[in-house]
């Protein structure tokens, strides 16, 4: 005879989030910038406070187990091409990639306008190939250098590169989570896109607007002089040339044509070595290190020594050597281990049912349209704290809320454009989500000190909530046939 199982009560959901939040909260005090390691831990720890609380109401500890090793096989993906961008920064320093975008960048790039100008950039790149993270883990590693050279706000810098990035992805119909928002609502792709400028073109054209007035007057800041010699040195330590963006354009024109990221990301570390191996045959045997090895030998070690440990820069400018000493597997694998044990984390609130119950008690109070968007809103920025994904937040309330939407004969359009808004956008202001992760390692600055400058990520929800309260932009299913008809399955 079967084990009955018991529904969760509000209580029980709430438990495993206030001992996670508690945790989270004295590990920042108690450890600073240092608490990324133990955050993981207060995952695990919190995960095992989910599982105790679905086998008190009768489940058993293999099925809360198997969800969240199910749940943790949902990111690793994520994780390998996380790898790989670690892999591809330290080829890419190797072979005079990066080093030359910053030496040409603080030529081209004014430090007044830099902040506008690296988000415009970003969302064109980004709406060309429909993928914030390899927006990041190319031009963003550039730009986050060009605005360390020019003395700029590193936060600032990175929350300019994201608002970009992402408003690129979200209206790109390339886009993995803009087909998802589409295909989990039934609603035609085109007409998701369409939808969600109501939302995203207020919410772009004030970020660049507050980006503006953040970088007016950083001119006074940049000293001529120490960037002459910057590139000076630059030029001492690699060969300096165009021709170096070989491996960026290779890899922009693989992401345009939609090939996989992940053998992407390889083809383009492999484009690195080889210039590496071509044009910086010194600087490859120099960081190896190895005087008594062959120079073939030499090269080898070189090489892989970039892209599992980094590059390593000695020059004796301080800055220089901080700026260019990076990249590798090996920096990747600390958020690699809190995106783990952040999905196990979300795999055991999910199958105890303790997600669900929180998405019951959000939606207990619900009564007008405004307050469905409030609900869903919340419920995807909850999701993408409690489940560490953004591809969870936007499916699971996606699939819970489209009965609510038609009961208020609203069309599922401003569900999809919500998910969008919210579930899409949030992830990637939260350390543990495996978005927050990625872009605090590949852009280097902490997503607790880049989110509050993230401004499109945080008006976006907001507009979206304003929307609802207001009914700006809220069709209906009755009052818009035509709208309707084009509602259908994006097969």
């Amino acid at each position: 005879m079967s084990k009955l199982i018991k529904k969760p009560t509000l209580l029980d959901a709430l438990i495993p989030v206030i001992v996670l939040v508690g945790m989270l909260g004295s590990l920042v005090y108690v450890f600073g910038d240092g608490s990324a390691g133990p955050n993981q831990v207060a995952l695990m720890l919190a995960a095992s406070v989910a599982a105790m609380i679905g086998i008190k109401n009768g489940l058993n500890w293999k099925d809360i187990e198997r969800s969240m090793i199910d749940t943790i096989s949902l990111s690793m993906h994520a994780i390998l091409i996380l790898l790989m961008v670690g892999s591809l920064i330290g080829s890419w320093i190797l072979a005079g990639t990066v080093p030359t975008m910053i030496y040409y960048g603080v030529e081209l790039m004014s430090p007044d306008y830099f902040y506008v100008t690296a988000c415009l950039v970003c969302a064109l790149i980004g709406f060309s190939i429909g993928s914030s993270w390899t927006v990041a883990g190319t031009l963003g590693i550039g730009l986050i250098s060009i605005a360390a050279t020019l003395n700029l706000s590193l936060p600032i810098s990175a929350g300019a590169i994201i608002s970009g990035a992402y408003f690129g992805d979200k209206l790109s119909p390339l886009s993995d989570t803009t087909n998802l928002a589409a295909a989990v609502t039934n609603t035609n792709l085109f007409d998701h896109i369409q939808h969600m400028l109501w939302t995203t073109i207020p919410g772009f054209v004030i970020a660049l607007m507050i980006f503006f007035v953040l970088g007016y007057g950083s001119s006074a800041n940049v000293v001529v002089e120490d960037i002459i010699i910057l590139q000076g040195q630059l030029e001492q330590s690699f060969l300096i040339s165009p021709l170096m963006l070989a491996p960026l354009i290779l890899l922009l024109g693989m992401a345009v044509k939609k090939l996989p990221a992940l053998s992407t990301l390889i083809c383009g570390t492999m484009a690195g070595c080889l210039f590496a191996v071509v044009f910086q045959w010194d600087v490859v045997i120099a960081l190896a290190d190895s005087p008594d090895l062959m120079a073939i030998a030499a090269i080898f070690k070189g090489l892989f020594h970039a892209m599992f440990l980094g590059y390593s820069s000695v020059t004796g400018n301080v800055d220089l050597d901080a700026l260019l000493s990076k990249g590798g597997m090996d920096s990747m694998l600390n958020t690699v281990g809190l995106i783990i044990n952040a999905m196990a984390f979300g795999g055991a609130m999910s199958r105890t049912g303790l997600l669900e119950r929180l998405v019951e008690a959000a939606l207990s109070r619900v009564k007008s349209a405004g307050g469905l968007i409030t609900a869903t809103v919340g419920t995807c920025i909850g999701t993408n704290v409690l489940a560490a994904d953004q591809y969870l937040s936007v499916a699971i309330p996606g699939q819970m809320f489209v009965k609510s939407y038609e009961e208020r004969n609203l069309s599922p359009l401003n569900l999809s454009r919500t998910l969008e808004d919210s579930g899409t956008l949030t992830g990637v202001l939260i350390p543990w989500n495996t978005c927050g992760a990625y872009m605090s390692a590949t852009l280097g600055v902490s997503t607790m000190l880049y989110a509050p400058f993230a401004f499109f990520n945080l008006l976006c929800p907001v507009i979206a909530i304003i929307y609802g309260f207001w009914r700006i932009a809220l069709p209906t299913i009755d009052a818009q046939p035509s709208e309707q008809d084009a509602v259908t399955t994006n097969q």
